[in-house]
């Protein structure tokens, strides 16, 4: 029932799952580039900051849970769609499709576990749609 208070004021965090933390670690770091920030002590996990929306790669095993990778994407604003494509494949992340909208674009990949990610250019504002 709704109680006419706001019980939720934001989103902390989201988490992805791994296999292997240091791969995870490497792809999230050096491949896309994230600010690596909060490291989750002696566990296989850390935090890594998009601007607004902090993901958490956290290695499925180490913390009793079953590895199942995210089938929908995490979607990774972008202001120049072309540079970031270009330099991404130049790292070695491979884009397996594109979707235009009508309003924005998304090129979609996955991270080294599976886990479903893309990058997305809003070229219409919401405001104009």
């Amino acid at each position: 029932m709704p109680t006419g208070t706001q019980l939720i004021s934001g989103v902390d965090f989201i988490i992805l799952p791994t296999q292997d933390y240091e791969r995870a670690d490497h792809f999230y770091g050096d491949v896309l580039g994230l600010e690596r920030s909060i490291q989750y002590g002696d566990h296989p996990a850390r935090e890594f900051e998009t601007g607004n929306l902090t993901i958490a790669v956290m290695q499925s095993d180490a913390f009793g849970l079953e590895f199942a990778p995210h089938s929908h994407p995490v979607e990774f604003k972008v202001d120049d769609l072309a540079a970031a494509r270009g330099e991404l494949e130049s790292r070695g992340v491979e884009f397996l499709q594109e979707v235009d909208s009508g309003f924005c674009t998304q090129l979609f990949f996955k991270d080294p576990d599976g886990n479903s990610l893309a990058l997305h250019h809003r070229y219409i504002a919401r405001e104009d749609q």
